[in-house]
């Protein structure tokens, strides 16, 4: 049953993730993402490379590799949590799992901040990925270890009222969209 309602939220958060991307709202969110990210300058963080119609990080992760560490993530194995390979502007890339790439060669990075992508929020803090759960897994490990922060990153269209979520769902600390910031 829950499996259900998570491949429909996805499927219509999909739709209106596509319809957001295709009105090139990227800039007003890098913005906030940027401001919001400001007093982490200098400590590891990572972002993503985005495939798909996924919201742009990349301008902001730029900037914040010219202070310090930012990382990659990289599919080690399925039901594995994630790892983070050092990433800067010019880094030579290659496809990784799923099409997402990552860069060739590079370090590890533990990342203190996290920007996250999904497929849609809600306004509590619940996050709904593609399904495949890296994220909940890295998060509850980073976590057990110290305090992490993690920012969901999306579009506001990708708002849902509410989502179908299980215990071991990581809730995220705050949402930078195009039209707002959240924090919890």
């Amino acid at each position: 049953m829950l499996d259900a309602e998570k491949k429909a939220a996805r499927k219509a958060a999909f739709e209106r993730r596509a319809a957001a991307h295709a009105r090139g709202l990227d800039g007003a969110a890098q913005a906030r993402l940027a401001a919001l990210l400001a007093p982490y300058q200098g400590r590891a963080v990572s972002g993503y490379m985005p495939i798909r119609t996924e919201i742009n990080p990349l301008p902001v992760m730029a900037e914040m590799a010219a202070h310090g560490p930012v990382g990659v993530p990289v599919i080690e194995a399925k039901g594995q949590p994630l790892s983070f390979r050092r990433w800067r502007p010019g880094t030579t890339m290659v496809a990784g799992t799923f099409g997402a790439l990552v860069p060739e060669t590079g370090g590890t990075v533990v990342p203190e901040v996290l920007i996250v992508p999904l497929v849609a929020f809600d306004r509590a803090g619940g996050r709904l990925g593609y399904g495949g759960g890296f994220y909940d897994r890295t998060l509850e490990g980073l976590r057990a270890e110290r305090p992490t922060l993690a920012i969901g990153y999306a579009y506001a269209a990708q708002e849902a009222e509410s989502l179908p979520l299980e215990p071991t769902d990581q809730p995220l600390d705050a949402i930078v969209t195009d039209a707002f910031t959240l924090t919890f």
